[in-house]
């Protein structure tokens, strides 16, 4: 429903509201690294009864096409909005996606798969060059260190496949069986 059906009364206080939920929106994603103006074109869309071109972000935003444009690439990147298409219209348009299970498990396992395959990669070629110093006459001082070191970058690997884990489990929706949606 529109707000142009409302009376003006109404649309100021729906709109105080909307304003309110738009600001925690954009705080919270803040929290998630997500700058807070693209926080708020989140909200912005998220309750939008249609979707939005760049330049009605811009208006209902007051801000540069530009930075709209920024914006919403950021939320295409993280899966929050969606391109729609729509008979007759050239411009490009953009819907919030409404399913936020899905949107929380997409946010997150796009941010730790890439962390995980970095650390991963990085305690890879550490305990293979740690090893290389084993295979060599050192000292026994020195060999406690790497025996050590390896050892822990060991464990630290195996929190990092528990996280891979995890991952696939947010991706392939079996974290659902785990902790259920609400009805």
């Amino acid at each position: 429903m529109s707000l142009d059906q409302l009376s003006p009364e109404q649309q100021t206080a729906v709109l105080n509201v909307r304003k309110r939920v738009i600001e925690a929106i954009g705080r919270n994603m803040n929290l998630y690294g997500i700058p807070l103006s693209t926080g708020h074109l989140y909200g912005l869309l998220f309750f939008a009864d249609k979707p939005m071109t760049l330049d009605e972000m811009g208006m209902g935003m007051k801000m540069s096409k530009t930075s709209m444009s920024t914006g919403v690439r950021t939320l295409l990147d993280m899966k929050m909005v969606n391109k729609v298409w729509e008979k007759g219209s050239r411009k490009d348009l953009y819907e919030v996606e409404y399913d936020w299970y899905q949107t929380f498990t997409d946010f997150f396992a796009i941010k730790w798969r890439k962390a995980v395959e970095g650390n991963i990669l990085v305690l890879k070629r550490s305990i293979k060059e740690m090893n290389k110093y084993l295979t060599e006459d050192i000292d026994p001082a020195l060999r406690s260190v790497l025996e050590e070191d390896i050892h822990k970058m060991n464990e630290a690997a195996k929190y990092y496949s528990w996280l891979d884990r995890l991952i696939d489990a947010m991706e392939n929706g079996d974290i659902y069986d785990l902790v259920p949606k609400e009805e």
